[in-house]
């Protein structure tokens, strides 16, 4: 399979959605990725999360990571791992469909490109 949408590198994100958090829309979790040969990685912050980290691979236009981060609210460590399918939206920004599971549960988020 072929990647349709183009690479990640350097791209920055802005959640919009959550099952997991209420997001805020004034200061959301803010995530910036880079890509390289099949490799994904990089960080995030934000209203519920302190500082978070994330590593993992891309296969068309699908990722897998593994990722850690510290709770704002209470310092608790949490880690997982999640699958996200990337879209186009209609103004042509990528974005991030996120499936995993926290709280053995299943949840999903959505994160939209932030332009430049």
């Amino acid at each position: 399979m072929t990647a349709t949408l183009p690479s990640l590198d350097g791209r920055r994100f802005r959640m919009v959605s959550s099952t997991t958090s209420a997001v805020d829309p004034e200061a959301p979790s803010i995530f910036e990725y880079f890509e390289r040969d099949g490799a994904i990685w990089g960080g995030y912050e934000g209203d519920t999360v302190t500082f978070g980290k994330f590593v993992g691979t891309r296969t068309a236009d699908k990722i897998w990571v593994s990722f850690v981060h510290v709770l704002v609210a209470d310092g608790t460590v949490v880690a997982g791992d999640g699958e996200s399918d990337l879209e186009l939206t209609e103004a042509g920004g990528i974005r991030l469909v996120e499936h995993y599971e926290m709280h053995g549960a299943p949840q999903l988020s959505v994160c939209e490109e932030i332009s430049a």
